[in-house]
């Protein structure tokens, strides 16, 4: 087993991970839930967004977030999860029965395009099944979280074809600073992971500086995406700190006035606080 990670020094002003993944494990000893949420608290990372990317996990999504006051959830069938399913129709149904089982569901996703792991073969059930999350997230007045793997302008074409709902967001951003500005021209919220700090990512770190405060994200993608310079390990909400810390170095910002405006954005991304 692979030696945690030690906890960074806890941030000056309370942030959001806005997207984890409690319920997958990479080692042979994950953090009991308790234990995780703890374990952010204390270096600042007050509040989770649990994301379910498969029935399954989208059922222990709104339980979670139902058991546990730091968290919110997010359902939905991830985009390389929807070719393989038997009965899309069936799946969808129970998506959208989990997405209005509580108060606590904020988020419809993660759905989107994923061109790296899917071929073409099941590329047209992952744009209809993006297309029935998008109006789902309309209809319910959920917040769509977006998954884009290669598949940039692909993902903003079906945006631009069904209109986004007035809240969603960019989970895990990837492009460079020209589309950016394309997400950010449509109302997108661009949520920044640990790849941010990794040594190749300078477009990525292009990208995160021309974005208005009032849009910015972070996240972990729990457990993976694992900041340096622990890459390679298991990533946990613990971690934020990290990353927020190298976001302020790129921005040239004060880190308590980013800490923030992380937090408020992420509020408004997700339907204000919980």
């Amino acid at each position: 087993m692979t030696e945690r990670p030690p906890a960074p020094e806890p941030l000056p002003h309370p942030v959001v991970d806005n997207h984890c993944h409690l319920d997958v494990a990479r080692d042979e000893d994950p953090l009991p839930v308790d234990e995780a949420i703890a374990a952010a608290a204390a270096v600042g990372v007050t509040r989770i967004v649990q994301i379910g990317c498969d029935l399954p996990g989208a059922r222990w999504a709104v339980e979670a977030a139902a058991t546990h006051g730091a968290l919110v959830a997010g359902v939905a069938l991830h985009p390389n999860e929807a070719p393989r399913l038997p009965d899309l129709d069936a799946a969808m149904a129970e998506i959208e029965r989990l997405a209005g089982a509580h108060d606590k569901v904020r988020a419809v996703g993660e759905t989107g395009l994923d061109h790296f792991r899917t071929g073409e073969e099941g590329r047209a059930v992952q744009v209809e099944s993006f297309r029935r999350h998008i109006d789902l997230a309309k209809r319910l007045d959920k917040t769509l979280v977006i998954h884009d793997r290669d598949a940039h302008d692909a993902v903003l074409d079906v945006i631009d074809e069904e209109g986004a709902p007035p809240r969603w967001v960019m989970h895990c951003f990837s492009g460079d600073a020209a589309f950016a500005r394309r997400c950010l021209d449509r109302g997108a919220h661009l949520s920044f992971a640990g790849t941010v700090t990794f040594k190749n990512a300078r477009p990525l770190r292009e990208a995160l500086a021309i974005t208005p405060l009032d849009r910015l994200l972070v996240e972990t993608d729990a457990p993976y995406l694992t900041p340096t310079p622990y890459r390679g390990r298991t990533n946990a909400s613990y971690l934020v700190p990290l990353t927020v810390r190298a976001m302020a170095e790129v921005r040239g910002a004060d880190l308590e006035t980013l800490c923030a405006a992380l937090e408020a954005a992420t509020e408004a991304a997700f339907g204000g606080p919980w």
